[in-house]
């Protein structure tokens, strides 16, 4: 519950306060005059977070590994790779200990035959049921012409299928154009760039205190301009495709026939908080 602040008087707590343990980070912030406790969890794998008493009111986040970036090796680009899946929602947690499991990003590709590989899934174990947030699609390359399905979709070659994202998790990637341009991956907040090679933003959210972007779709080639979400950016003919940026689940950058190898996904991420 929250504190109730009497003035000129020692702060009282109303009823009992909720307990949890885990997570790679465990700290207090204040919103609006209520007190709450946030644990981050980043470390890829399983692990595990405690409810050492019931938590009435549990806010939580659940972010995939986002998907690789493609690439073209004969004169054009590949795609960039999908964001991976996000899930935000509230529940009641009983007394008890709950899985958690942080999804690794996909690799990206140096080879035209494969596209992107596709992000891990991250989920987070309820009392009845399991979240799970699916991982990015990867982005396509000149011979896997078409972008992976997945929380967000990757981007397409040409004017290929846009691959589509998982509904209330993520959105398509975007085709490319008839000059061998990939298209952008998707993102949480909205589609790739149609013919533009821009990864689709994510979203802002502010779970942990700060307001931070999650979830965002790798870029195309040459997009050089960091957008929400921690996509990665696409290669040019001096610099390499980036990887999304760790446990923002955002998709790797795009990379082309000059620097070949695609952009790893970032890894998702699981925050939990609730009042005490």
């Amino acid at each position: 519950m929250s504190p109730i602040y009497v003035p000129g008087k020692v702060t009282l707590r109303q009823g009992f306060s909720p307990v949890g343990i885990g997570g790679d980070n465990v700290y207090e912030i204040e919103v609006s005059g209520t007190i709450y406790r946030v644990h981050v969890f980043t470390t890829v794998g399983e692990s595990e977070f405690i409810a050492a008493s019931p938590i009435p009111n549990l806010e939580y986040l659940v972010v995939a590994g986002g998907g690789g970036g493609g690439t073209n090796t004969l004169g054009g680009s590949g795609s960039g790779g999908g964001a991976g899946g996000l899930l935000q929602n509230s529940t009641t947690l009983s007394t008890g200990n709950y899985s958690v499991f942080i999804g690794a990003g996909g690799n990206g590709s140096s080879n035209e035959s494969n596209r992107g590989s596709n992000g891990q899934n991250s989920s987070l174990q309820l009392v009845n049921s399991t979240v799970t947030a699916v991982g990015g699609g990867g982005g396509s390359s000149r011979a896997a012409s078409v972008g992976a399905i997945g929380g967000s979709g990757g981007g397409s070659q040409f004017t290929y299928s846009a691959a589509s994202g998982t509904p209330g998790q993520g959105n398509s990637g975007r085709i490319g154009d008839q000059s061998g341009n990939g298209g952008g991956g998707g993102g949480a907040g909205e589609p790739g760039g149609f013919n533009s090679l821009l990864g689709g933003l994510g979203l802002a959210i502010s779970i942990t205190g700060s307001s931070v972007g999650y979830a965002g779709g790798g870029q195309g080639h040459f997009q050089r301009t960091p957008r929400l979400g921690g996509g990665g950016l696409g290669a040019t003919n001096t610099l390499p495709a980036t990887n999304g940026i760790a446990n923002t689940g955002g998709g790797g950058g795009a990379a082309r026939n000059d620097q070949p190898q695609g952009g790893a996904g970032g890894s998702g991420i699981v925050i939990v908080r609730y009042a005490i």
